[in-house]
């Protein structure tokens, strides 16, 4: 389709500069996807440069159908031109589509998704702070990230999925604390006082186990008369310094809930390639050449106390947060300061830098992004999204009101289970939890990634569970779909490579077939366009389309009918297939071969 793109743009500038003065750049650029396929399947609207030829969007239309039209047609690839309303519509023709598409499809595994030269980047997500188990509120960094990283492989680039630890700050020292100054009596005496007391369905697990000390502190914490505010001061004074003790006891703390996470996100499906403690930059001393740079900019300014800022009021952060501190009174570092040391280093790593964060963040974001420009650092690309809300408000590990993700995939993995249970009664039990791990998680990720990351989410049981037609288990069916067709042949005696390998006639194909080849051949180019706007519901949505497609397509073409195998169709299905299962694995989706 780009091709064609291609050949189309370049027709309609010569003619268009038969008319007047148009921009090149412009016109390629300018020809989109109409809404309705009765619209063609390429359009130019040509609203934006009446003004420049000096003639009514319609007008110009109407000569652009007369100028390029035959022309076109008589080329491979363009079936017909037409004007509608101020638009010129082409209509490709499927038949050329089909011979430019589908082979290649079914030969060049390798560069399926491969849209434009790949690049090098390091992608941060998740980095959550490792004080108890991974909760529905925090998932949605997580499972966006993981998808930025497989979008961005799947497109060929090469990426470095990073985490960073927070090793040092108040959240692991009241975790620290707790361990140190609480048993399991007392925290149950404590949470039982406050009716967070909840039974947990994984207490072997240390994510599980540690966040009731964690939770417990910090109900001491806000009592009066308390101790607990002091020592945990004392113990992030004494991360912050760098003292050795203290940061083996911060890991210590949190290593076994962390490692709890991680395995809660592998049953997600998400892994990292490499972590990153934020001590280290304290370590190393280039929090101290940090400090020591941003005193030398212009916009450095000393409060009463001794702590250092710049002041940020003169480049646009207004209200009460236009001094960004980045050293206290006592010569010690912020989390911000930090993070500048360890955006410094995440160039030395990667030639690009992705961040997922959160919509709170976009104030400290800026802030650090002006220290970067200080320092002539480069500031990073950075997603944000909104929050996953319970029914009555944000998640808060602190309070306890949260849903857990173990529980949420447990019960997400149960009632698909069930589901599969009532149209598969030939599985065995084995089987049948294999399918319903897989449909409960990938439904999980889908019901968040579909959603545009600026919109929040209000966490509900039955959207989170879905099993709807614009849905992950809908796209898994139609996977699995087109698999017992291969299934079937090879069951049969039929070898499955030697039956695609055929030359195929494209002529005559059906409506709903020459619909699934459009859906094909637009495969890589939607993937990219999610990457670029950075949506991943725009490629959410190509997949349900494309599933779609192929629903309607295996309805209407038969592949194997009695004894004859008609090879075109089957090569149709097969590269539907491959696709399906490749932007499953952009998206996180478990593209099953059954359910």
């Amino acid at each position: 389709m780009r091709q064609l793109r291609e050949l189309i743009a370049d027709e309609v500038l010569m003619a268009l500069q038969q008319i007047g003065d148009v921009n090149p750049e412009s016109t390629f650029s300018n020809i989109t996807t109409p809404r309705h396929s009765s619209q063609g399947d390429l359009a130019l609207p040509c609203f934006s440069l009446a003004k420049t030829l000096k003639k009514s969007p319609q007008e110009i239309a109407s000569l652009l159908v007369e100028s390029v039209s035959e022309k076109l047609t008589k080329l491979v690839g363009v079936s017909k031109v037409s004007n509608e309303g101020g638009f010129c519509n082409f209509f490709v023709d499927p038949e050329w589509l089909a011979s430019q598409t589908i082979k290649p499809t079914l030969e060049n595994l390798e560069s399926i998704g491969h849209f434009r030269p790949p690049s090098s980047l390091l992608i941060e997500h998740t980095s959550a702070n490792p004080n108890g188990p991974f909760h529905v509120g925090r998932s949605r960094n997580a499972i966006l990230g993981d998808t930025f990283v497989r979008m961005h492989r799947l497109a060929g680039d090469d990426v470095r999925a990073e985490y960073y630890v927070d090793d040092m700050g108040k959240q692991v020292g009241i975790l620290a604390w707790a361990l140190d100054n609480l048993d399991e009596e007392k925290v149950t005496e404590i949470l039982d006082a406050a009716e967070m007391n909840e039974p947990s369905s994984y207490p072997h697990k240390e994510d599980h186990r540690r966040v009731r000390f964690y939770q417990a502190a910090n109900l001491l914490l806000n009592e009066e008369g308390s101790n607990v505010e002091a020592g945990v001061t004392e113990l992030v004074q004494a991360s912050e310094e760098a003292d050795e003790y203290t940061l083996e006891k911060f890991e210590n703390a949190y290593q076994p809930v962390l490692d709890g996470m991680l395995e809660t996100l592998r049953r997600l499906g998400i892994e990292f390639d490499s972590f990153t403690k934020e001590s280290k930059f304290i370590i190393d001393g280039t929090v101290d050449v940090i400090m020591s740079q941003l005193q030398d900019s212009e916009l450095h300014g000393e409060a009463d106390n001794g702590a250092h800022f710049l002041e940020l009021e003169e480049r646009g952060v207004q209200g009460k947060s236009t001094k960004f501190y980045f050293r206290r009174g006592d010569g010690s570092s912020l989390y911000a300061t930090r993070d500048i040391a360890y955006h410094q280093w995440k160039w030395s790593e990667a030639n690009r830098l992705l961040n997922i964060l959160g919509e709170d963040h976009k104030l400290q974001s800026k802030q650090v992004g002006i220290a970067l420009d200080e320092l002539e650092i480069k500031n990073p690309e950075v997603v944000f999204y909104a929050f996953t809300k319970m029914p009555g408000g944000k998640m808060s590990t602190r309070r306890g009101n949260v849903v857990y993700m173990d529980d949420l995939l447990d019960e997400a993995a149960e009632r698909a289970t069930e589901v599969v249970r009532e149209i598969r009664n030939d599985l065995s039990d084995e089987e049948l939890t294999a399918i319903g791990e897989a449909v409960g998680i990938s439904a999980v990720r889908f019901n968040i990634i579909r959603v545009s990351p600026e919109k929040g989410i209000n966490f509900r049981w039955e959207d989170a569970l879905s099993f709807e037609s614009d849905s992950a288990p809908f796209i898994m069916y139609s996977h699995a779909r087109a698999c017992s067709i291969g299934r079937r042949l090879e069951e049969e005696g039929h070898n499955l490579n030697s039956l695609l390998s055929k030359d195929y006639n494209w002529s005559e194909l059906s409506e709903s077939a020459a619909s699934l080849v459009k859906r094909i051949a637009t495969f890589s180019e939607e993937l990219d366009n999610s990457i670029v706007s950075q949506r991943p519901n725009q490629f959410c949505s190509y997949l349900l389309s494309l599933a779609t497609d192929y629903n309607r397509f295996y309805r209407d073409n038969h592949v194997i009918d009695g004894d004859r195998v008609n090879c075109r169709n089957l090569a149709l299905s097969e590269a539907a297939r491959i696709l399906i299962s490749a932007g499953c694995t952009g998206l996180g989706i478990i593209a099953i071969d059954s359910m």
